[in-house]
This record gives structure tokens, C-alpha cells and sequence, in this order.
């Protein structure tokens, strides 16, 4: 099966997270990805270590996010190689570029330079803050954007410090928003034979990623959210939403009726507890009442009784036990990419479905330039 991108070809002059992230989505549904890179030095990502594991030069995490594209080394200061790149830019389709504002403009590279290039280019910027205002020059860093944007007040306990997500999850964010864009604009390119400048930032990510919860606050009197200071999980969510421990491990549950909860588990304090207000304004000492009593039952017990019952809940599992599990396996979400040097290295596979098919490909992050030589006689540069 063909993928939905096939014949489609992207320049990623972008680095790091969140521009190769989209990259990445890109490609794993067909499109050509070419890195452009800095000669030797490449992508800074190749030396951002989450871990002590070195894979021949270059990070895990830069494998995670770069596997199945290309590298086109080229210096953009050096007049010659510019040349080159302009010749790439008017055979392609998508750019993606995460340079800080103002950056890309000295290189002449900017949407407006690029259109006068390909007028049917499909321009894609990601940068920290928007490209006005007083926050544009300042470090685009998923922290930093986590912590301007107010999600940080979101997790963790009430009564303890602002807790960020354990995750990048503003570089994912803004990565997914502008492959969003990028195929509106392709669409758009399709019907009208134009291009477009499709913008998105980590902050602009992070604060659609909290749509529901700013809505809430914009709409009650602009009252705080108030994180649960017991086993909080959701600032806006009554008892008994969140994780408990067990005698074992630990049991996650969501939005339940406590009526209903009580008589399952037998709680005399929570049959009687039919007004909805008391599961918000009591919520901290319901779920201690509730955390009280979970934790001298063991997980399989709490879940033989809430699981028949249609109870949304949940074992909380480590990744050691979540990739042991059946639900797991069946996905069949990992997959094995090599490089051309015999790098071997697991990974995950593409997230998305199309007519019941998954996408897999096997081939790692390339090395800097290694298909210089190969693009320039195959697009005739």
C-alpha cells in the first residue's frame, strides 16, 4: 500500500524537537524528508543526551525523531551552498524551519524570499513565543514554554511547587499543530496552485493544549484552578479522580459516581454523597477517605470489583509491565531501524492507521551530508 504522502518532498532546516518531530510525522506517511544540515557539526540534537547511551556519535533521542530522512550538508552563510539549497527549494513541496525570529530573514530564507523561489511552497515555522512581542527573542525551550503558559499549575499537588509535565510535551505539541497546518496548506495548494506560510509556537501549543480548562476559567470569575493537595490528577476534576496505592502497586480512577462507588466497595461514607457540589468542595477529604481504604486492598481486588461494573478505572503500570502486557504487544507498535553502517536500534512506529494498515520503515537517522552526493545528481542541482 501506497502512503498518503508519497511523492511529496519536505526541506527540514529545523533541529532539535519540534520541527523534527513534524518532520518525522511527515515522513512516516510518505514524504521524502532532506535534513539540511550544517556541515560535520549537524543537527545540535545529535549531542542532546536524555540518557548515558551513545549511538555511534549521535543521541537516542536524535534517532527517535529523525529516523527514515535524508541529510543534506550545507553551509547557508557560504554563497555557493546557498545556491544549492535555492536549486532544492524550487523542486520541493513542505519547509519546516524552528530558527529563533529574525534568523532565518539574514539567511534570505524567510517565506517571502522562499515564495519569490516557489510560489507553491507549503512554509512551515515553529518558534517559541510568535514572531511579535516581548517574549519572541527569548530561548524557545519546552520548560520555559511550560512555564510561561501556566501548566506547570497544573500538576503536582495542591500546596506543593509548580510540577512540569514529564515530558516535552511543547515541542511534541507544537510539532503535531504544524503538521496540521501543513497538510491544510497542501490541501490548499492542491485546489488553488498556492502555497502558504503555516505558524505555529510552543506557547501558542501549550495554551490550545489547555483549551478546556482556560475556557472554565475564563467563563467562572477567573477563579484559580486548585490542585487536589491528595493524589491530585486533574485540578478541575472532583472526587475520586486520581491515583491511589494499593497493597501492591497502584489503581487509577476516573469520573465515577460516588453513590455508586460506595456501594461497590462498600464505603458507607460515600452512599449518601448525592450532591454533586459536595464531590468538589469536599473533594481533598473524600479522596483521603477513599485513599484510606484502597490501600489495604490489593490492585487485582479493587479492579475485580470496579472492572465488571463499568467503573472507569485503570492498573497504573510501570514500562516494564506495560510492554509485557497483551494489550501492548497486540498494537505491534515498535519497530527495528538500522543505519547504512549497521546501527540497530528499537524504536516506535507511527502512531496513525490508514485502512487498517500501519507504516513501518526501517531505515535510521542518516549521518550529516551522507546523501549529498546522491541529491545533487538525482535532482540535477
Amino acid at each position: 500500500m501506497s502512503r498518503p504522502l508519497e511523492g511529496l518532498t519536505v526541506l527540514e532546516f529545523s533541529q532539535f524537537l519540534s520541527g523534527p518531530y513534524a518532520g518525522l510525522r511527515l515522513s512516516d506517511l510518505g514524504a521524502r524528508v532532506i535534513k539540511i544540515e550544517r556541515p560535520e557539526v549537524g543537527d545540535l540534537c545529535r549531542k542532546l543526551y536524555i540518557s548515558d547511551t551513545d549511538l555511534e556519535g549521535d543521541s537516542t533521542l536524535f534517532h527517535a525523531i529523525n529516523r527514515n530522512k535524508e541529510s543534506f550538508s550545507a553551509n547557508l552563510k557560504d554563497t555557493n551552498d546557498l545556491e544549492l539549497v535555492k536549486k532544492l527549494i524550487a523542486k520541493a513541496d513542505i519547509i519546516t524551519q524552528n530558527f529563533r525570529p529574525g534568523v532565518i530573514e539574514k539567511i534570505g530564507l524567510d517565506y517571502e524570499s522562499v515564495k519569490q523561489i516557489n510560489p507553491q511552497i507549503v512554509y512551515g515555522s515553529i518558534s517559541g513565543y510568535g514572531s511579535n512581542g516581548p517574549w519572541k527573542d527569548l530561548p524557545g525551550q519546552d520548560l520555559l514554554a511550560q512555564s510561561r503558559t501556566g501548566l506547570v499549575w497544573l500538576n503536582g499537588n495542591g500546596g506543593e511547587a509548580p510540577t512540569p509535565m514529564g515530558l516535552a510535551v511543547a515541542d511534541m505539541l507544537a510539532g503535531h499543530s504544524l503538521v496540521e497546518g501543513i497538510l491544510a496548506g497542501v490541501i490548499k495548494r492542491f485546489r488553488t496552485n498556492e502555497g502558504c506560510h503555516i505558524e505555529t509556537s510552543l506557547v501558542e501549543a501549550l495554551l490550545d493544549f489547555q483549551f478546556e480548562v482556560l475556557t472554565t476559567y475564563f467563563n467562572d470569575g477567573n477563579r484559580k484552578p486548585v490542585r487536589s493537595k491528595y493524589n491530585n490528577a486533574h485540578a478541575y476534576l472532583s472526587a475520586p479522580y486520581g491515583i491511589y496505592k494499593t497493597k501492591d502497586s497502584y489503581v487509577a480512577i476516573a469520573m465515577t459516581p460516588l453513590p455508586k462507588l460506595g456501594e461497590l466497595l462498600d464505603l458507607e461514607f460515600l452512599k449518601n454523597l448525592h450532591d454533586q457540589k459536595i464531590w468538589f468542595t469536599q473533594r481533598d477529604e473524600i479522596k483521603k477517605q477513599i485513599g484510606d481504604w484502597v490501600v489495604n486492598q490489593s490492585t487485582q481486588e479493587i479492579l475485580n470489583i470496579l472492572e465488571p461494573a463499568d467503573i472507569w478505572c485503570a492498573e497504573v503500570l510501570d514500562w516494564e509491565n506495560m510492554l509485557k502486557h497483551e494489550g501492548f504487544k497486540i498494537l505491534d507498535m515498535t519497530q527495528r531501524i538500522k543505519s547504512l553502517d549497521g546501527l540497530d536500534i528499537k524504536t516506535l512506529r507511527c502512531p496513525i492507521r490508514v485502512d487498517g494498515e500501519i507504516f513501518k520503515s526501517d531505515l535510521a537517522a542518516p549521518k550529516v551530508g551522507q546523501d549529498n552526493e546522491k541529491i545533487i545528481k538525482e535532482m540535477e542541482l
